[in-house]
């Protein structure tokens, strides 16, 4: 599967735009591994490593990291660099699925 099948998914996609020497980055990874068990299959999450997907990261005009988008059918529904909680990257999610319906 390649990057475009994996964004254009019905599920929403977590991509972490990351690189091994960057400090925060390294913070990142217990966090989305914490977000992944706590959202299962509803979701993907992958990291993109900026230095080896250049082109990538210039399409996406990635200019700090770590970046994290989240898509869902192909379309960018959130986007913010830095480091982020799990909780928040957890509702970010749980507001993209299509079983989360609001009544109110």
């Amino acid at each position: 599967m390649n990057f475009q099948e994996i964004i254009n998914s019905d599920k929403p996609v977590l991509v972490d735009f990351y690189a091994e020497w960057c400090g925060p980055c390294q913070i990142m990874f217990p966090i989305l591994e914490d977000v992944k068990q706590r959202v299962g299959d509803s979701a993907g999450i992958i990291k993109i490593d900026i230095d080896k997907n250049q082109q990538l990261a210039a399409a996406y005009k990635i200019r700090s990291i770590p970046t994290l988008i989240v898509f869902k059918n192909g379309e960018i529904r959130w986007r913010q660099s830095g480091v982020f909680p799990a909780n928040e990257l957890e509702r970010l999610i749980n507001e993209n699925t299509e079983n989360n319906v609001r009544t109110y």
